[in-house]
């Protein structure tokens, strides 16, 4: 069975049909196509239109956050080596100042294990900066479980540092 033979029926009843009728449908194809094209073309093209500028600002301000942070890594990199003693110093010296006396600070090695009690996100995140920073040790394993107080959300757990080796 082909297409001509298939469509045939289809023809006899196109020319049967007035000419008013012919008109409503071609109006009615129209409508269908101006829709089709409509919603698949130039609808997402002005939605993405609309929303570029709004995009491009926060991806420009993406941008800038990437390159203060390398900024900031290849500052770090600059830094001459800590040796383990003076990381340790300035570890215990971030630990005491930024999560308070509820955290305990054990050494295993060269590995720092930090305990932390009921530590607030900002001041958890001031100290990994620190700890990162001044004591160039890096976070190996965090094992932190948030806990709910009365007004804020802590943290409890425990952070295992790299040292730098005697």
């Amino acid at each position: 069975m082909s297409l001509t033979s298939t469509l045939a029926p289809l023809r006899a009843r196109w020319v049967r049909l007035p000419g008013r009728e012919k008109t409503v449908i071609r109006l009615a194809v129209l409508m269908v196509l101006a829709l089709l094209l409509w919603q698949f073309s130039v609808g997402p093209s002005l939605a993405t239109l609309r929303t570029a500028d709004t995009q491009s600002k926060a991806l420009g301000a993406q941008l800038q956050t990437m390159q203060a942070m390398q900024l900031q890594a290849q500052a770090v990199q600059k830094q001459p080596p800590l040796g383990f003693d003076e990381a340790v110093r300035a570890l215990t010296a971030a630990t005491k100042q930024t999560l308070g006396a509820g955290t305990q600070l054990v050494l295993a090695g060269e590995r720092a294990n930090i305990t932390v009690k009921d530590a607030s996100p900002e001041a958890l995140a001031e100290w990994l900066a620190q700890a990162r920073l001044n004591a160039r040790s890096a976070l190996i394993e965090a094992r932190l479980v948030r806990a709910a107080k009365p007004g804020e959300p802590v943290w409890n757990g425990v952070l295992v540092m790299g040292l730098p080796a005697r």
